[in-house]
């Protein structure tokens, strides 16, 4: 089974809706996090670099264990009670690796278009402003998701400057709310235009448990664009 097949079933079978009742009101922990306890370093790492799709619950647990002793130096920093910092911690980390893996799963799905290889992504790429670089037949791509989302599940987006060499490239990730799936139609039996709009949208395909991912149809385009230019 390819990595992309993989990754895809993977992302298929979170259970958002059971996430989303027991993160979604806690919001204790928002504050800056140092860089030293941030979470990007390790999704990059376990989810692109290492391709272990383990769940979230058992990835929280890794990044508790493993940064132990600098969670607890950051919470007697900030004189947050234990029990607070370590009930809000994980909503907050949980925001941050469901916003980052459907960036890998456009990682992946870039890769399938453009080849064994040819992307890369990382913490470092990731803090400037890029999601993730196509190297395809010498065309440096600098690609950045652009989030769009009445939630506030959604990281936002990106300010740092890209001096990387390269083209820049922004790329438009829509997050319908999830009622205008259960209910698409009017009462007149005609599909509601947000509803039209997504399935319209063949950039974009939304998985039955709400997942929205990128189409292989978002990086076929720029691909033929670069192979009728060295053509």
């Amino acid at each position: 089974m390819s990595k992309l097949k993989e990754f895809s079933n993977f992302l298929k079978n979170v259970d958002l809706d059971s996430y989303r009742v027991k993160y979604r009101p806690i919001k204790i922990v928002e504050m800056d996090l140092p860089s030293e306890i941030q979470a990007l370093k390790l999704i990059y790492k376990t989810y692109w670099e290492k391709k272990d799709f383990m769940s979230f619950d058992d990835f929280y647990k890794k990044y508790e264990d493993e940064l132990n002793e600098k969670l607890e130096n950051f919470r007697k920093k900030i004189q947050m009670c234990e029990q607070c910092f370590y009930l809000g911690l994980p909503a907050r980390i949980y925001r941050t690796w469901a916003s980052i893996i459907t960036q890998i799963h456009a990682g992946y799905i870039a890769e399938s278009v453009f080849g064994d290889g040819s992307v890369d992504m990382s913490e470092k790429l990731d803090h400037a402003g890029i999601d993730f670089l196509v190297n395809y037949n010498g065309y440096i791509l600098n690609y950045q998701v652009k989030k769009e989302t009445e939630s506030r599940e959604v990281r936002k987006e990106k300010k740092h400057k890209n001096e990387n060499k390269g083209e820049s490239i922004n790329i438009f990730y829509k997050v319908p709310q999830s009622k205008i799936f259960e209910d698409p139609k009017t009462k007149k039996g005609e599909f509601r235009k947000p509803y039209l709009d997504f399935i319209n949208n063949k950039n974009l395909e939304r998985y039955n448990n709400g997942f929205i991912v990128f189409t292989k149809e978002q990086f076929e385009n720029k691909k033929n664009e670069i192979d009728n230019k060295i053509n």
